[in-house]
């Protein structure tokens, strides 16, 4: 099974830290985050596929093309036109179900293997810290319904964490479009609703690595993660 990755950003948030190095290789203790996303996949997982595009090369060269004994690829997103965006780069590459993660974000291997038990479906988290993130809602039997993006007035609440199970259902749908420039991952899974159903999963534990400051705690919390 394949797993995309997400990291191509040019991580402006992260300042200086990101001028000579790209966000996914800075460091949590002695490594880079991106080799803790590869390492914490599944074993089912055979196939990495990485969509990157800002300083690319230093991906490219510390991966190579096999790493943690998962088969490499690299894609480049020359256009920053959304996660839906980027997903689209990876179609002629993966054949079937394919788990998509963010590279900026720490998840749990088990929380991955709950979503990969799905045709498809999205990992969310409950947090107070909702007004940071992109809410969920669903249905009554947790079915994926609407993503409600940044800004929004809600601080508690169901948020999304960029972690999802694509069905094969979901290359052959058009993206849907959320600015003038970028198509959006989750807003094309709410689009397949009600013939193609998203499952939501719920995790206790997740880490978003958006900021120094959230790198810093990621320093800290890192072990609950491997």
């Amino acid at each position: 099974m394949y797993c995309v990755i997400l990291v191509a950003g040019l991580g402006t948030r992260m300042g200086a830290l990101t001028k000579d190095c790209p966000k996914p290789m800075l460091k949590i203790k002695d490594k880079p985050k991106l080799a803790y996303s590869i390492e914490m996949l599944p074993d089912e997982i055979t196939d990495v596929v990485l969509v990157v595009g800002y300083l690319k090369e230093q991906i490219i060269d510390y991966f190579g093309n096999n790493f943690d004994r998962k088969n490499i690829h690299f894609v480049e997103q020359k256009e920053f036109n959304g996660t839906a965006g980027a997903v689209s780069l990876v179609r002629d590459i993966v054949n079937d179900k394919t788990l998509v993660i963010m590279g900026d974000d720490l998840y749990c291997k088990k929380d991955l293997k709950k979503l990969m038990q799905y045709n498809q479906s999205l990992l969310a988290y409950e947090t107070n810290q909702a007004e940071r993130f992109g809410l969920v809602d669903v249905d009554k039997d947790n079915n994926l319904l609407n993503v409600i993006e940044r800004p929004h007035d809600k601080i508690k609440g169901l948020v999304n964490t960029g972690a999802y199970v694509l069905s094969k259902e979901y290359f052959d749908v058009e993206m849907v479009q959320i600015s003038q420039k970028e198509y959006g991952l989750p807003q094309t899974l709410v689009s397949m609703y009600p013939e193609v159903k998203t499952k939501v999963v719920t995790t206790k534990k997740w880490q978003s690595i958006g900021s120094p400051e959230d790198l810093e705690i990621a320093q800290i919390r890192i072990d609950e993660f491997i």
